[in-house]
């Protein structure tokens, strides 16, 4: 991976964490402390060192909460911010980073540094406000700790997403995401066919029933009707519906989901694979899409697309890893 394309993707990571915690404050301007809130739950290196010291989601929180409390009362200042709600990030607009933050993501990909979440935690640490130090204190760590973690961690653990053999005659794509959430929890929720609509974005609806799901059945879904602020959506007839198939549930760690369009034959089944893996504060979801290759002109036509292709297949792993991490959160 380049570093413009690694740097790229960890920006819109952090950005949309960030700003989903943002929100839980009805807040539409992201900061540092909602950035750090956002490495914690990165699945790079940056998000494993932080989780094995022992930070997790929920202490992270505490500690911004705690630390922005205790700066109002420095000030004389005797209040307490309104109570966190859920993340409306998505239902909303707005939101923007704030200068400093934003300053600090264009050093962390300047010249000689890498631009992954690791660069990007590294400048956090140091940055002169004393806002992430007081924080890190908070949560019985330094500045020295974490940085000493990132080194052995860059010395020891590659950066590189686990990939499955590509399949002969098949398009595919895999990522990873970490979820705040044991590896049960993430388990009940990828095989409960009524989660669907939550984590797959061309879904809006499901017919789906009471009974528990099996491996070959089958539900009905529909497309979303509106984007989630609202916004309609217009979908041609032919994906109005999509047949949904459970392939594969084996537990706890591998989860295999088949969606095809009835409507649009010359659409063939598109297949969603999860598989989990106990990490640190939660669990690490490795998420690969495939479909078959398109043949004969279809296939010639679409050479020079390529390029867009891979950024679009990407795209729709990012967006099912950040539905899956939002549920929990």
């Amino acid at each position: 991976m380049s570093k413009f394309t690694r740097a790229a993707q960890t920006s819109q990571s952090l950005s949309l964490a960030a700003m989903e915690e943002a929100s839980r404050m009805g807040r539409r301007e992201a900061d540092i402390d909602h950035m750090f809130l956002a490495l914690v739950i990165s699945d790079q290196s940056a998000g494993r060192v932080l989780r094995e010291i022992g930070i997790d989601l929920d202490a992270a929180r505490l500690a911004v909460e705690e630390q922005h409390e205790a700066q109002l009362a420095s000030l004389g200042i005797d209040a307490s911010f309104p109570a966190p709600g859920r993340i409306v990030f998505q239902e909303t607009d707005g939101y923007q980073w704030s200068k400093r933050a934003s300053d600090l993501i264009a050093r962390s990909g300047g010249k000689e540094r890498e631009g992954d979440a690791a660069a990007v935690l590294r400048e956090l640490v140091i940055e002169p406000s004393g806002l992430i130090l007081d924080i890190l204190q908070r949560l019985g760590t330094t500045p020295a700790e974490v940085m000493g973690r990132l080194d052995h961690a860059d010395a020891t653990l590659p950066e590189a997403t686990p990939r499955r053999p590509q399949e002969k005659g098949r398009v595919s794509g895999t990522t990873e995401a970490f979820v705040p959430a044991s590896v049960d929890q993430v388990w009940e929720f990828l095989t409960d066919p009524s989660r669907v609509p939550d984590w797959e974005v061309s879904v809006g609806s499901i017919d789906a029933t009471d009974e528990s799901a099996r491996p070959g059945m089958l539900w009905q879904g529909r497309a979303p009707q509106a984007r989630p602020d609202g916004k309609p959506l217009k979908i041609k007839p032919q994906f109005h519906r999509r047949t949904i198939e459970l392939v594969k549930a084996e537990q706890p760690a591998h989860v295999v989901w088949q969606f095809t369009y009835p409507d649009a034959t010359h659409r063939g089944p598109t297949l969603t694979t999860f598989d989990l893996a106990s990490t640190a504060g939660g669990t690490q979801v490795t998420i690969t899409t495939s479909w078959a290759r398109s043949t004969g002109w279809r296939r010639i036509v679409g050479l020079p697309m390529r390029p867009l292709l891979k950024f679009v297949i990407w795209i729709g792993l990012f967006q099912t890893g950040s539905a899956i991490s939002r549920a929990f959160r």
